[in-house]
């Protein structure tokens, strides 16, 4: 067998990237569990340069929400 070059082959990969035995999903369980991605709609996300300032305004807001009176729900 011959020497892997490093040109792209028709698929646009390197030769040393052989996924043919790799499993699908193997790590998917353990990164759900460890991330929460939000997507924010532009006009939101043009409003913080940096995911602290996001959090920094859900604390915020979460400091207000704890802040109320709970309401009972009526039977």
């Amino acid at each position: 067998m011959g020497k892997a070059t490093n040109r792209p082959t028709g698929d646009g990969m390197q030769p040393e990237y052989d996924f043919r035995t790799g499993m699908r999903g193997r790590y998917a369980r353990r990164y759900a569990k460890s991330t929460n991605i939000v997507v924010l709609a532009p006009d939101v996300a043009k409003l913080f340069p940096d995911s602290e300032s996001v959090n920094k305004a859900l604390r915020a807001c979460g400091e207000i929400i704890r802040a109320q009176p709970r309401k009972r729900k009526s039977r």
